[in-house]
């Protein structure tokens, strides 16, 4: 069964940081390009970053400098380092997998950052 569980979100202040996790089940993760989306109240989903299998990355325009994605194929993991952050950053985060025929969601993870 592919599973992607998302962790570390919480809340936190204008300017500080966060790392968040997204462990997904090996018989996804090794073949998948990896990404984050984030939806805040009232918008639509957004993507936030992705890497692929040979670690290329790419960001949105609106966290770049301050988000770096990394995967660790060892532990089937991606992550999202997030610094500098703002309160327009506060949303729900959500790890994707992409194989190049099927996407798969986790179930999300909250950031709060307070003014």
């Amino acid at each position: 069964q592919v599973q992607l569980v998302e962790s570390g979100g919480g809340l936190v202040q204008a300017g500080g940081s966060l790392r968040l996790s997204c462990a997904a089940s090996r018989t996804i993760f090794s073949r998948s390009t990896m990404g984050w989306y984030r939806q805040a109240p009232g918008k639509q989903r957004e993507w936030v970053a992705t890497i692929t299998g040979g670690r290329n990355t790419n960001y949105a325009n609106s966290v770049k400098g301050r988000f770096t994605i990394s995967r660790d194929n060892a532990k089937n993991t991606v992550y999202l380092q997030m610094n500098s952050l703002k309160p327009e950053d506060t949303a729900v985060y959500y790890c994707n997998a992409f194989t190049g025929v099927y996407t798969y969601w986790g179930q999300g993870t909250q950031v709060t950052v307070s003014s």
